[in-house]
């Protein structure tokens, strides 16, 4: 019992971080990786700010 419930509350907390990140090429995520130091960004974050945030080309998000 004790173990099922462990499992439930990682599974929750995971699910509850995944949901507060904004979609990848909105608006908020463009305004959020402005705010992350260029050295911390990965390849994929840099491609993608390339892509939607330099000319402002952002994905609807959804919230």
């Amino acid at each position: 019992m004790r173990k099922t419930w462990a499992v439930g509350a990682i599974l929750l907390l995971a699910l509850s971080q995944s949901a507060c990140a904004p979609e990848v090429g909105s608006e908020k995520w463009c305004e959020k990786i402005k705010d992350k130091p260029n050295g911390d960004w990965t390849v994929n974050e840099a491609k993608a700010f390339a892509k939607y945030c330099v000319f402002e080309n952002y994905v609807d998000d959804e919230d």
